[in-house]
This record gives structure tokens, C-alpha cells and sequence, in this order.
């Protein structure tokens, strides 16, 4: 894996996509994909998880709603989701988006 790819983004991203995705959200507490995520995402992950097929990293496509289903975002199962995962490590061998990477996540967009 190429350690410049965004680890933290991608965590952060998960967690706002684990949100987007969560049935259990009322309507007013929804997070945008394409308002609140995508930019998150675009800034910190595309690079190496967005529509360059070239560049990608890890086979994960994280700038379409749809892409970032399965064992990235589990909706409804934070703890199965390993975009997740990765945002919230401590390790940096880990951490999404890498900590080499000079990309960072902030507690707002980890909110998200």
C-alpha cells in the first residue's frame, strides 16, 4: 500500500459515510454524502481512493456513494467498518489518511 495515501481522511470519511448510512439517523440528523462527506473526502482521499482507476490505492473508491459500501462502511455497524478503523488508529501503520501523508482529518470532520 502507498503509506501517502490519506489514512486519517479515510477514517474520518467512514465515520461521516457510517453516519450518511445509518438507518437508525432521523431526518434532520442525516449527513449529506455529496454536502458533508465528499468534500471531506475529496480534500483528504481522492488521490488514492478516487476516480484516477491508475492512482488507486487499496481498490477503494471513495468518491461515489456506492463505492465506499461493504467492509469499508458497514451502515449500522460501526465497529465492522474498517474505514473507521483506520481514521480513529493510533498506529501509524494504520491511520488513515498516513501520517506522512501531511493530510489531517479535524475532530469536525471525524464528526461528521
Amino acid at each position: 500500500m502507498n503509506l501517502t495515501c490519506p489514512r486519517k481522511s479515510l477514517s474520518a470519511l467512514c465515520a461521516s459515510l457510517i453516519l450518511l448510512l445509518s438507518p437508525s439517523l432521523a431526518a434532520d440528523d442525516r449527513v449529506d454524502f455529496n454536502q458533508d462527506v465528499r468534500p471531506i473526502l475529496s480534500e483528504n482521499c481522492f488521490t488514492c481512493h478516487g476516480p484516477d482507476a491508475s492512482q488507486r490505492q487499496a481498490d477503494l473508491r471513495l468518491d461515489l456513494e456506492d463505492g465506499v459500501r461493504g467492509s469499508a462502511v458497514v451502515p449500522g455497524h460501526p465497529e465492522d467498518s474498517e474505514l473507521l478503523r483506520r481514521v480513529l488508529s493510533d498506529d501509524p501503520d494504520e491511520q488513515m489518511p498516513p501520517p506522512d501523508s501531511r493530510l489531517r482529518l479535524t475532530e469536525s470532520d471525524k464528526a461528521i
